[in-house]
């Protein structure tokens, strides 16, 4: 039996798995409000209480921050966690702990095309690829081709060092630099990454926000309301702020394609991205994404995909974890 998870800031998704032949069969799934549980070994030992199970032969689970030496503190929870420690609590014969992008990045290399929308179709050949990923916080990943194949690359690109392309993008900077003092691309890309958007356009003055809205963000989620009334095109404020975030979510997306020259693609995941496919789609994101001076023609070039599979990290985990 093999156990996997995908552990982010909002939900907890485990799942085990039996290993049969060349396929994982799934045995039995769940999500778990992260918050809900004090330490990440509470949410496993719920999960595995709630359903019959064998011996766990090894697990595997991506995290949403910084793995170091068979450890991690995440970056949006209250958790640490260690992998000696984890094999003991289950017990599992074997456990790895993989940075969340590092996971959902052997998801996505195994995923069918019907699990894969065309934001750019570009020019289909081999080469690097890159992941970027924006929910709770801003994943990214590099999967770097050697010839034969992808080796997943983790890194921490999201807490990179904001960087601004016009006027309006400089007062944000300035505005959340009052607020944060480093500005990173997380604090604008991801779920209170848009939020924080909204409140900068708000201040502004521009347009005044209505009363019903206001009552919809004080009780809802904030940045699923702005989502919502941005595609619906349902309040200028809303729109103008979906409107940046995606254009600067291009704009990062072409930034990480440069660095890890990607010319295999580009793969965009995470749970914002299949929630505003409409806007992701209407050309704002890839006009910032290709609008790099001298190498707008290799971005253009480029292949850029949507991730629809919500559990393409938890079936990275399972992967990695059939491996142990």
């Amino acid at each position: 039996m093999l156990l996997a998870g995908d552990v982010g800031g909002t939900k907890t998704l485990l799942a085990l798995y039996e290993a049969r032949g060349g396929e994982l069969r799934p045995v039995r799934e769940a999500s778990l409000p992260s918050r809900d549980f004090p330490r990440f070994e509470a949410a496993i030992a719920r999960f595995l209480a709630d359903g019959p199970r064998g011996p766990i032969e090894a697990a595997c689970f991506g995290v949403a921050g910084p793995v170091v030496d068979g450890r991690c503190v995440a970056t949006n929870l209250p958790w640490q966690l260690d992998e000696r420690a984890l094999a003991a609590r289950i017990p599992a014969g074997r456990v790895r702990l993989l940075n969340d992008l590092d996971a959902m990045g052997h998801g996505v290399l195994a995923l069918p095309p019907s699990a894969l929308a065309t934001l750019q179709p570009g020019t289909a050949r081999a080469g690097s690829r890159v992941l970027v990923a924006a929910g709770t916080g801003l994943g990214e990943a590099l999967l770097i081709w050697d010839g034969t194949r992808h080796a997943v690359i983790a890194c921490e690109g999201g807490h990179a060092d904001f960087a601004p392309r016009t006027d309006l993008e400089i007062e944000l900077l300035r505005f959340l630099r009052k607020e944060f003092g480093h500005v990173s691309y997380e604090r604008v890309l991801s779920g209170p990454g848009l939020f924080n958007i909204y409140r900068f356009l708000r201040e502004q003055g521009g347009v005044s926000e209505p009363q019903w809205l206001r009552d919809r963000i004080e009780c809802q989620d904030p940045s699923a309301v702005v989502s919502e009334v941005g595609l619906a095109a349902g309040h200028p404020l809303c729109v103008q702020a979906l409107d940046l975030f995606v254009g600067i979510y291009g704009a990062e997306a072409g930034n990480l394609a440069l660095k890890a020259l990607a010319v295999g693609g580009v793969f965009v995941g995470g749970g914002i991205a299949p929630k505003i496919r409409a806007k992701l789609e209407d050309g704002t994101f890839t006009a910032a994404f290709c609008d790099k001076g001298r190498f707008a023609g290799l971005l253009a070039s480029i292949p850029v995909r949507l991730v629809l599979e919500p559990r393409a990290a938890l079936l990275g985990a399972a992967e990695v974890a059939r491996g142990l």
